[in-house]
């Protein structure tokens, strides 16, 4: 060990020894116990105190050379403890005393703030004036109190000195409602930690690493894109000044350019403990921090400022007021104890200086002096990097616990502090208002056109044109209709609208309503298409009544077993409110945050058994509707003057619902298109129903209220009105319960009427060659009986089943010669001369056209009886004075 000196004078001697009288101490300032072999160094000592007054010789240890690796620090202390050695020696404070410091050079680390030293078990007499490591954990967690975040993330360099710090930080945050949700350490790369910080959502990242690695963790944090306004880092703040400067070529080596790192590295928090003190308050030296900083300046001259000077300034303070305190201590117990008669064995005396050294509390040029278990109660700051430069941005009172954020300092990259976490906001997805009251206001006006509907039913039920139309049936549609436009009220009410019980309520309402207002709806169209087809496409049907009474029952048929499902359905699983949760999305407005959409649905346990069994019987019902309307697409009847529209109708409820089913499942996670399509597709199919079942008639009714019964008329040709004028019967009316039987008969009727005016037109013909000379009779029989059999036989081109026509065709063929050889043989030799208009030429005309009359088609419309077979005919005698059933007359001039 080298010799030490006394500070100020020229050369080393060599100390003399030390008496036993003299106190040494160890002055441990900052950082210790980097011991290497052979570390003592030589030393600078102090003038030599007179003989009157007795030194007090303290030892200080710190790196002084250049060719230490610390020489640099202890250079920068030395002039701030020699300024403390003269003012504590010009103000007398240990007379009668004299404080002489022994220096020693050393490969100590003079900034001693490593946690180690805090264990009072392994070293319990050690102090410093430098706050530890530790001491920036206190100031950490005031500073996440400060802005609320509750849950951070470590990431540490595996070195003892940063691992030690965690550890502490664990234990300051434990039991403060702070979580730490991951911690994350590495030793080379680290990348694959910062990884993982981001993937458990880490947005508060405390790390604890050196400069070189900060460069590192920075370009990788830039990589994972952990940085700006979503991220806070806080990292040590005792790396050089400019550090980012002297790494940057290491940090481009690893493919990330200084304008990446120095992006990842804007906003970043730095913790270290402040230099000196910022407040304007004389210290115990009678001077304020900013004039001793001065003073140092001006005697440090060439030598390098270090941040370490100001707290040797006070350990200097510490120590005199440690041993003036001691002394008064002594002075004024009975023992008459003297300070310098301290040797290393006396307890007692030791006790008494670490109390004294305990009971320190002074406010020096870093702050308030204060111990607590040894350890330093210091002022942290806190750094801030902004603009490629560090600007402090607060401070942490250690003694009083306190934070100061200097105003308008502290400057966050997005418009308020990171969130500690990403902030899900549950948002529930509801039925825009607008959209709800637009669809209701539509809705509104069908129900309005519904009514209006009704009340036309209604009020002329007894016009022939509504009462074949089955006004029971069409006041079904309405109401199912008016069903249907009701529910739609009830889909868009949501959680936005009504609470929870009600919706849960609303669910199964709003189910029932719609089932029964379709199968309403629905039913009452497919009854009465059902009807029509019954009608029309039954050829072997006689004689069949088919009553509104039974089309009532087929549709209570249908809401029966709707009824029995919905029955079932709730009393076995009944629907429930459930809430499903969708992926977070950004928030729409740019805030820290992320949207959980929340959607509401009716639902239960077996939601698709249920639906599918009620799917299936609707889709029967709509298959077979749709069957029964395509059948009846060509019936164009006036007495049935609906049943086209009813057949569209049906399409039109069938090809919607299966449409707005498939999308409305397809949208289901957005409740404003689903919603949207759900309603239009009520609102579309309901609408166009109702116009295609009431429009026409609405039409028909004002334009032409005879419409119904002139369509329905026999018209014959002029000379058959003339005829009929004398012999035609009253109409009979024809009552509700035979209906179906006469529009089956008019529509056959009027397919006859048209071959009829056909064989008028021939007959005529005949008629007119008939004029000719009685020479042409021969020649007319001969080469035109076998064309006046044909158009007589014209009724084949109908059906086979036609009783009528069957019956012509057997009597032509049994009896061809009675149509020509009414009159006698003889009559055929006459004279040719003979006037043709004598009463034996009408007579012959008069036989072969009423014959023709008779048995050609009048027995085909009921004019005769079919079983008659006998072609002759009084020429006096009109075909209608031949008996003729009531019925058929009935047909004739009714039809």
């Amino acid at each position: 060990m080298a010799s030490p000196r006394s500070s100020g004078q020229p050369g080393p001697p060599p100390p003399p020894p030390p008496p036993p009288a003299r106190l040494l101490l160890l002055l441990l300032l900052p950082l210790l116990l980097l011991l290497a072999p052979g570390a003592w160094g030589w030393a600078r000592g102090a003038p030599r105190p007179p003989p009157s007054s007795p030194p007090l010789s303290i030892m200080g240890l710190m790196p002084l050379t250049k060719e230490v690796a610390k020489g640099s620090i202890g250079r920068g202390v030395l002039p701030a403890v020699e300024l403390a050695i003269e003012q504590i020696r010009n103000e007398s404070l240990l007379r009668p005393y004299f404080l002489d410091l022994r220096l020693y050079d050393t490969e100590l680390s003079f900034a001693a703030t490593t946690p180690v030293l805090a264990d009072k078990k392994k070293y319990p007499y050690f102090f410093r004036t430098v706050p530890s490591d530790n001491a920036v954990n206190p100031a950490i967690l005031k500073l996440l109190k400060h802005y609320q975040w509750k849950r951070v993330g470590t990431l540490t360099q595996d070195v003892q000195r940063f691992s030690e710090v965690r550890n502490d930080l664990t234990g300051v945050l434990y039991g403060e409602d702070i979580e730490i949700s991951d911690t994350e350490s590495f030793s080379n790369d680290p990348c694959t930690s910062v990884k993982k910080l981001k993937g458990n959502d880490v947005r508060i990242i405390l790390g604890q690493f050196d400069q070189n690695m900060a460069a590192k963790v920075f370009c990788c944090a830039y990589e994972e894109n952990m940085y700006g306004s979503k991220y806070q880092w806080i990292i040590p703040g005792w790396y050089e000044p400019s550090w980012w400067e002297q790494v940057h070529v290491e940090a481009n080596s690893s493919r990330c350019l200084r304008k990446n790192l120095l992006a990842a590295m804007e906003g970043y928090i730095g913790v270290d403990f402040e230099p000196l003190s910022s407040k304007q308050i004389k210290t115990i030296s009678g001077k304020t921090p900013q004039q001793y900083e001065r003073e140092y300046n001006n005697k440090r001259s060439g030598v390098g400022p270090s941040k370490f000077h100001g707290y040797a300034y006070d350990g200097i303070w510490v120590i005199a007021k440690t041993l003036q305190r001691a002394m008064e201590t002594l002075h004024a117990s009975s023992r008459h104890q003297r300070i310098q008669d301290f040797n290393y064995t006396d307890h007692t005396l030791g006790r008494i200086i670490l109390n004294a050294m305990n009971e320190t509390n002074f406010f020096g040029v870093t702050g308030q002096v204060v111990f607590r278990n040894g350890e330093r109660m210091g002022t942290i700051k806190f750094t801030q990097f902004q603009d490629s430069r560090e600007v402090k941005v607060g401070e942490y009172n250690a003694v009083a616990d306190t934070l100061e954020i200097i105003n308008d300092t502290i400057r966050f990259q997005g418009s308020e502090p990171p969130k500690d976490k990403t902030i899900i906001l549950e948002q529930l997805r509801k039925i825009s208002l607008p959209l709800y009251s637009i669809l209701s206001a539509l809705t509104i006006l069908g129900m309005i056109m519904a009514s209006a509907f009704l009340f036309f039913n209604i009020k002329n039920r007894n016009q022939k044109l509504i009462k074949m139309s089955s006004p029971y049936m069409n006041n079904l549609i309405i109401l199912g209709g008016m069903l249907s436009y009701a529910s739609i009220f009830l889909f868009g009410l949501d959680g936005s609208f009504v609470s929870e019980k009600t919706f849960e309520t609303l669910c199964t309402v709003r189910t029932w309503i719609l089932t029964v207002g379709y199968t309403t709806a629905f039913g009452a169209m497919f009854a009465k298409t059902w009807r029509v087809h019954a009608i029309f496409k039954n050829v072997k049907m006689k004689k069949k009544i088919i009553k509104d009474q039974k089309l009532l029952v087929i549709v209570g048929g249908m809401l029966l077993i709707d009824l029995c499902i919905l029955i079932c359905w709730q009393a076995v699983d009944p629907l429930r409110r459930t809430v499903e949760k969708y992926s977070m999305e950004p928030d729409p407005a740019g805030r820290d945050i992320s949207i959980r959409p929340l959607l509401e649905h009716c639902e239960n346990t077996h939601m698709t058994i249920w639906l599918g069994i009620v799917y299936a019987y609707k889709g029967l019902l709509m298959l077979f509707g749709c069957f029964l309307a395509w059948e009846t697409r060509n019936v164009s009847i006036p007495a049935l003057n609906d049943s086209k529209y009813i057949g569209m109708s049906v399409y039109n409820v069938g090809i919607m619902c299966i449409i707005g089913a498939a999308v409305s499942f397809l949208t289901r996670d957005q409740p404003n298109v689903q919603f949207c399509i759900v309603a239009l597709v009520i609102i579309f199919c309901s609408t166009i129903t109702l116009c295609l079942v009431f429009v026409p008639k609405l039409i028909t009714l004002r334009t032409n209220p005879d419409a119904a019964t002139q369509n329905r008329r026999f018209q014959f040709t002029q000379n058959q009105k003339k005829e009929d004028s004398k012999t035609s019967t009253s109409v009979t009316s024809v009552n509700q319960a035979s209906t179906s039987r006469l529009e089956g008969l008019q529509s056959e009727n009027h397919r006859l009427r048209m071959k009829i005016t056909e064989l008028d037109k021939d007959l005529e013909e005949v008629t007119m060659q008939l004029q000719d000379t009685p020479e042409k009779t021969t020649y007319i029989k001969q080469n035109h009986y076998q064309e006046l059999n044909d158009i007589l036989n014209l009724g084949n081109y109908t059906e086979s089943t036609d009783g009528g026509k069957a019956i012509l065709k057997n009597h032509l063929d049994q009896n061809p010669q009675l149509q020509w050889n009414t009159t006698e043989p003889s009559r055929t030799c006459k004279d040719p001369t003979e006037d043709i208009n004598s009463p034996e030429h009408i007579q012959r005309r008069l036989s072969l056209q009423l014959p023709i009359l008779h048995h050609a088609y009048l027995p085909s419309i009921g004019g005769v009886d079919a079983s008659c077979v006998s072609p002759c005919v009084s020429p006096t005698a009109s075909p209608r004075h031949r008996h003729v059933p009531p019925s058929f007359r009935v047909m004739v001039s009714g039809l």
